[in-house]
């Protein structure tokens, strides 16, 4: 929450972040409007978040095969 305002961190209001800071006990588990990270999982079909934990799987193997193209480019570099 900047400024420690009350405003929430884009300034919309409270309970409209990730729950990070003093209004969410610190630990993320704000009840705000960005539904990604885990978040809210609780309330997901098990249909649901099989497609989800897929999806997420995907994106994070999509960023291990760019690290590896980072990695190997850098390596070459070297020589």
């Amino acid at each position: 929450m900047p400024r420690l305002n009350g405003t929430g961190p884009t300034g919309q209001g409270p309970m409209t972040g990730r729950g990070l800071g003093p209004c969410g006990g610190g630990m993320g588990l704000g009840r705000g409007c960005r539904g990604s990270y885990g978040y809210g999982r609780r309330f997901i079909s098990p249909k649901n978040e099989l497609a989800a934990l897929e999806e997420e799987e995907r994106m994070l193997t999509e960023e291990l095969s760019a690290i590896h193209e980072e990695i190997a480019t850098l390596k070459g570099q070297k020589k």
